[in-house]
Formats: structure tokens, sequence, C-alpha cells
């Protein structure tokens, strides 16, 4: 449960949501329902009354700041039939923050340290506001800040554990493949014999995002041991079937997969960015030790500077124009010679939502990737918005740099 005007009206994005989930399902506790609420103290109320009628464990996050639209922990000591107190260690703590910034404490700072009579006060050593454990009737309200990085420390730190020692949990594993090259659809039907043999305690879900597709298997206990090892070892039949469109067999992005690809090859990969404006570069560094292969990058938006800077020839560009497979092969065979390195991406496109024609609408996009062996260029056609078309194409790009590398030419690019 997460409280927060700013929620509903999309203002911040909802994250701590997603990082409960995923820590609560390692544990083996299933999350029934997320749900977003107000900063409203009916519609508050309303929800921990229906929460608590379909769950053990209730989390909140939010409304624990020292302002008066911070309303969870006065509506959980009303809720709870409970006056608030002063929790001396939290005070300590809070002044101890001030002192540290050379900052004046005010009064609304020091109610902080207020929290429901009988709660069990969840140290927050990255903040002010403590986290609240309340046990009643049964069930466990968990009250933490809204802020992700405290939220998250409180959770790993201190939630968990108690969990973990208050509730006998059954296991629950998770084995995640990674493809890209192939639609959800067309991926369904090549495997659907093995999903359909499937462990009836082991489940297949497709997690489809642009140009991939995560599968996930959610095995559950049976009462046998090594619970993960038996799930592993259904996956050579999966790479039987679909070996050429898995690029890991863990959860792991397709940029740190590539950077692995290139130390063992020992190669060196640059970039010559048109539509895509540097996210190729973007993604690719924003791995850490990236600078072990990514040698540098080009981002030429204008044709004089795919000419003087990339080397592509004056005439390919007035006969071909710059969204063309043969401007995005020289892009990339000119990045590969004049950045000194063994393999070079390319991009050129109408990322939108103007610029189209009828020749080459919005969405018209052109791809490269030049290596020791070969340049390979693509055209893909999509038009769901400009910034969706740019993550698009930044993600054909570096699968058709994985493809390459990973000698899966066969795959086709993005087939949907």
């Amino acid at each position: 449960m997460t409280i927060g005007d700013e929620l509903l009206y999309g203002q911040v994005v909802d994250t701590n949501s997603a990082f409960m989930g995923q820590q609560l399902g390692r544990l083996g506790l299933r999350v029934r329902q997320i749900t977003s609420v107000s900063d409203r103290a009916d519609e508050i109320v309303a929800t921990l009354d229906q929460a608590r009628q379909r769950a053990k464990v209730i989390l909140m996050t939010g409304g624990l700041g020292p302002t008066k639209d911070d309303l969870t922990k006065h509506v959980l000591a009303r809720y709870f039939g409970r006056e608030l107190v002063l929790h001396e260690p939290t005070l300590h703590h809070v002044e101890e923050i001030f002192r540290r910034f050379n900052r004046p404490m005010l009064d609304v700072n020091r109610q902080q340290a207020l929290v429901p009579a009988g709660t069990e006060v969840l140290h927050n050593a990255v903040g002010t506001a403590p986290g609240m454990w309340i046990e009643d009737g049964g069930t466990v309200f968990i009250s933490m800040p809204g802020v992700p990085f405290e939220m998250k420390k409180l959770m790993t730190d201190q939630v968990l554990p108690k969990l973990q020692e208050k509730f006998q949990l059954a296991p629950i594993e998770h084995v995640v493949v990674m493809t890209a090259g192939l639609g959800e659809s067309f991926l369904a039907e090549k495997i659907k014999d093995w999903e359909s043999a499937l462990p009836p305690n082991v489940k297949l879900a497709y997690l489809p995002s642009l140009g991939s597709v995560r599968l996930r298997l959610t095995g559950t206990a049976d009462g046998q041991p090594d619970l993960r090892g038996r799930m592993l070892a259904l996956l050579p039949a999966l790479r039987a079937r679909i070996g050429s469109y898995i690029f890991a067999e863990e959860d792991s992005p397709l940029e740190v997969v590539l950077g692995q690809l290139l130390k063992a090859k020992g190669w060196q990969l640059g970039t010559a960015e048109s539509c895509t404006g540097g996210t190729v570069a973007a993604r690719l560094t924003s791995v850490p030790g990236s600078s072990a292969y990514f040698r540098g990058s080009v981002v030429a938006y204008n044709n004089d500077l795919k000419e003087s800077l990339l080397g592509v020839n004056a005439e390919t560009l007035g006969q071909h124009g710059a969204v063309s497979e043969l401007t995005v092969r020289e892009m990339a065979e000119g990045a590969r010679a004049r950045l000194g390195c063994d393999v070079a991406l390319a991009t050129s496109g109408i990322a939108g939502p103007g610029g189209g024609t009828p020749l080459k609408p919005v969405g018209t996009i052109c791809i490269a990737c030049a290596t020791p062996a070969g340049t390979v260029s693509r055209q893909i056609n999509i038009d769901r918005g400009r910034q969706t078309n740019i993550e698009y194409t930044t993600q054909a790009v570096l699968i058709l740099l994985w493809q390459q590398l990973a000698g899966h030419r066969e795959a086709e690019l993005l087939k949907v």
C-alpha cells in the first residue's frame, strides 16, 4: 500500500511496490494486491480495512514526513486506538542528523519521533522518519518511509529478517531466461510442448518488453529437495528449441551481456548515432567497467557531420538519403575506422513526430553493425511515438550486435 497524492497524479512513479514485491517473492510471501491511496485519512482507513480481510501482512510506504499532508502515523494511531508517544532513541537520532548538517531543528522535525504507543520502532538509519511494526488481530502492519532509498534499507535490514523469523515460509524459486529477436506469440508457439510438460509446481510467465521477452519460471516448494536445481535441469530442453534467441539464462540486461561478449573477444566498440542521439552509447556505458571495451561515440545528426566525421559519401546521401541502409553501413564502417575499434554500430531514422515522407514515413529506421567479418544492416519500421521509437531503435541495434557477436545470424531481427 503506497500513500500519496503525488502517486495518483503521476508526479512520482511508484517504484517502491516493485522492489517490495521482488523481495517478498524471494522469501515465499505472495503479494495479493498493490494499492495506491491518496493523502486522505478516510481513504487510508478504508484501504486498511479491505487489506486486512485478504492478507496477514500489510506493508505501507509514504506519509511519514513532517508536513501536514503526511497523515500515516496519525491515522494509524487512531485506527488502533493508541496515543502518539515520544520515542526517545528516534528523537536523539533526528537531533544528531540536524547537528551533523548544522541546521536548526524545528518542532515539526521533533514530531518525527512520535509513534503510536505499543509500536515496535524500526530504526531508519538514513532518514528521520522511523519505520513501524504493529501487530493487531493476527495481522502485521508495517509502515515505512516513501523515500525509496530509505524504504529499501529498512526493508532489507529489518523488515525482511523479521518476516522470515515470524512466518514459516515455503520457498519460491525464480529462474529467468532472457530472449531477443522473436515476439511473444512466436516464442510461445516454439516452446508450447515444453511448457505443457512443465511440472505442476512450476509455472511459466512471458514478460515482453521492447524487442525482447523475459521468460520467468516460478517454482513452489513440493517437499522434494533442490527445487532450484530441478528447475535449472529444465533449461537444456528449452535451449534446444530456442537457443538462438536466448542471450542470458539469468535476469541480466542486454548491455551487460554484450560487455561480457566483447571482453571475451578482446574487442573494442564504438557507435555512430543520428536518430538515437547518443542513447545507444548511454546504454552501453551504463555498465560499470564499460571503459574496458567501449571506445567512443559520434552523434552525427546533421548530414555534413556524417560526411566530415564518419566519411559517409556525399553521393550516398544525395541518392539514398540519410535514412537508408547504405548510409548507416557507411556510418558504421566510418566509425569503426575513425574510432579505431573492432566493431561499430550505427543508427539513422525518422523518430518523429515530423519529418516523414510518403516514401519514408515517421518510424522508418535503419541500423547497422560493422565487424571484422563485414557489415550487416536492417531497416525497421515502427511508429509508437518519438521516445518509444528511439528506445526501440536502441534495443534493435543492440540485438543486432548480439546476433553478430554470438553467431546467431539466422535469428530474425525483432520479429513480432
